[in-house]
């Protein structure tokens, strides 16, 4: 062979080195984007308040098949699909025969693994089973663990081998699970710490040697806003905490919290996580950038994250056609007439007063208990019902959640305090006719945080309880827990601290959601199950459509059982709180 041919020959072999070489360092990417608290937002449409959508699955299917157009994809879910819309409702409770459809939408989808929610898991056993055996991707939940066995009731993790890559997925749900739901919900289960169970599973899906670790946890990441790389002992938010005291995980993504969020930390071992969180209802997908770089052996893999905004992305056709009838099927329940409205009513009045809102929740929770003290908070922050013909929907305006009635025992001063714990989050302490009646959210300087024109509550509305079947005052101008005067029974009848009166309340703040009866009344969770003494088999929201199909017509109207004093600073900062809560008068 001749020397120009010799060199020839190398220089060819050198170019094929090059080229494998430099396109196994080009590398390649692959992204995993993930879903978080949908709240039953599966089509572009919001069927309670009558309204386009700009934010919907059918509008995240666009968003993935594009992403999937350019790189390799995996897709997560995080949680909360099975309440917030009538349309899973009604494929929870009303027809319960054919497939499910969020089973139906998730696997057109494609989805990879999901995370078990908190308001999944109030559907009760029939339906999250149900969806469990209809899903083509396993739910995760480590620490929902069956009290048989001491094994997880959902699989803890699993490992997508895709792309040339071992990705390991790792659920969690929030523990605080029984503050919340009856028991009846998840029988045969208990909820355990996060960072125990993360602690526990890691080695062993460490021997797996993935090459990433993703955490996809139904949990808030408990991080401070002004110190972000802090986490304290919430049990309930515990996501960013997992991150940190857990080394092995790569990403965390967090979610229950509606918060949003992209995040790096570093972990105890001085390790970077990724922290995602894309708040809810569909408005933001998580999205992590997996970049692979090196030779077979020697990875490098970069990791960056986002939220990506989902109203920037049309319903896609093809799942809007493929699910049509499905979606009829839901509009026309939702229109369904059950009754008739003879007046107007709205939240917003709830907030400064007795309100017909709130009393027909009252009504109609001490006409099917028959209990002496009724319970109830407005729990939409801003909804108004109209005058004339009431639809299923309307319902999902007046009880938003799921929640049994329980009837249950309390003395005469544990009201007392369990109202003191309600108005003291509710109400400010008004020294003067020139302060506020709400207690509003502040920012770092003491003053009130506005957004787009609006004030912000310190806490949520729907913790926000007034009582019916008794007579009471609320002097703001005492501290709280000193403002709860209870004058007599609604029906004239002396009221005493030391008599035990049955109480309706929902199951949520009956299995001490809210803090009213742990907090409040100081009872433990041993006592509070103790004094249950009934609860419905079904929603309340299925018992007030009941009620007004049996009705027919109702009236809504006002107790006026209780009243806010003094009654002139009251009425002065009634006007000047609405417009800030509001924007209007």
């Amino acid at each position: 062979m001749s020397g120009n041919k010799i060199i020839k020959v190398i220089c060819c072999y050198l170019l094929i080195i090059c080229a494998v070489s430099c396109g196994q360092e080009a590398g390649k990417r692959i992204v995993i984007l993930a879903t978080t608290d949908l709240h039953g937002t599966i089509f572009p449409y919001d069927y309670i308040e009558d309204k386009p959508l700009k934010a919907s699955l059918s509008n995240i299917s666009t968003l993935v098949s594009d992403v999937r157009k350019k790189y390799n994809t995996i897709l997560l879910d995080n949680g909360d699909n099975l309440q917030g819309q009538p349309a899973v409702y009604y494929y929870n409770y009303i027809d319960t025969l054919s497939r499910h459809i969020n089973s139906m939408v998730m696997n057109y989808m494609g989805y990879d693994a999901g995370t078990v929610g908190n308001h999944d898991i109030e559907a009760g056993h029939s339906v999250y089973d149900r969806l469990r055996n209809e899903y083509n991707f396993p739910l995760l939940a480590a620490n929902a663990v069956n009290i048989k066995d001491g094994e997880p009731y959902f699989k803890p993790y699993i490992i997508l081998e895709k792309y040339g890559l071992k990705i390991a997925v790792f659920g969690l749900i929030t523990p605080s699970v029984p503050e919340w739901l009856p028991p009846v919900l998840y029988s045969g289960m208990e909820f355990r710490d996060m960072i125990e169970t993360a602690k526990k599973w890691m080695p062993q899906i460490l021997e797996r040697k993935p090459d990433i670790v993703v955490g996809l946890f139904h949990s808030g990441t408990g991080m401070s806003e002004n110190r972000p790389g802090e986490f304290g002992k919430d049990y309930e938010n515990s996501s960013g905490a997992v991150a940190y005291y857990v080394p092995g995980f790569n990403i965390v993504i967090a979610g229950h919290d509606h918060n949003e969020l992209c995040s790096e930390i570093i972990n105890v071992n001085g390790d970077t996580v990724l922290i995602l969180d894309a708040g809810s209802r569909g408005e933001k997908v998580a999205r992590a950038d997996i970049e692979i770089k090196g030779i077979t052996g020697k990875k490098r893999i970069k990791i960056s994250g986002s939220l990506i905004d989902v109203s920037n992305y049309n319903p896609d056709k093809n799942f809007i056609d493929e699910f049509s009838e499905k979606e009829k099927k839901i509009k026309e329940f939702v229109k369904e007439v059950i009754g008739e409205s003879s007046a107007s009513f709205s939240s917003r009045e709830a907030f400064f007063g007795p309100s017909a809102f709130v009393d027909l929740i009252h009504k109609i929770q001490l006409e099917i208990t028959g209990a002496d003290v009724s319970f109830a908070a407005p729990l939409s922050f801003d909804v108004k019902i109209d005058k004339g013909p009431l639809t299923v929907g309307d319902m999902f305006k007046l009880y938003r959640y799921e929640n049994m009635l329980y009837t249950m025992e309390l003395k005469g001063y544990e009201i007392v305090k369990y109202l003191e714990y309600s108005y003291a989050e509710w109400l400010n302490t008004m020294k003067s006719p020139d302060d506020h009646l709400l207690n509003f959210r502040t920012d770092k300087d003491g003053k009130i945080y506005m957004s787009g024109g609006k004030a912000y509550l310190k806490y949520p509305s729907y913790n926000f309880d007034s009582a019916a079947g008794i007579e009471y005052v609320v002097d703001v101008s005492k501290p709280a827990g000193k403002r709860i005067k209870i004058i007599s029974m609604q029906n004239g009848k002396s009221f005493y601290d030391n008599n035990t009166y049955l109480v309706a309340v929902n199951s949520y703040r009956g299995s001490g959601g809210g803090g009213h009866l742990t907090e409040g009344v100081s009872l433990n969770s041993v006592e509070i199950a103790e004094r249950l003494k009934y609860s419905t088999v079904r929603d309340l929201r299925y018992y007030i459509m009941e009620y007004i199909r049996d009705k027919k017509m109702i009236h809504p109207e006002s107790f006026d059982s209780w009243k806010i004093i003094p009654e002139q600073w009251v009425e002065r900062a009634r006007k000047k709180d609405y417009k800030l809560l509001f924007g209007e008068q």
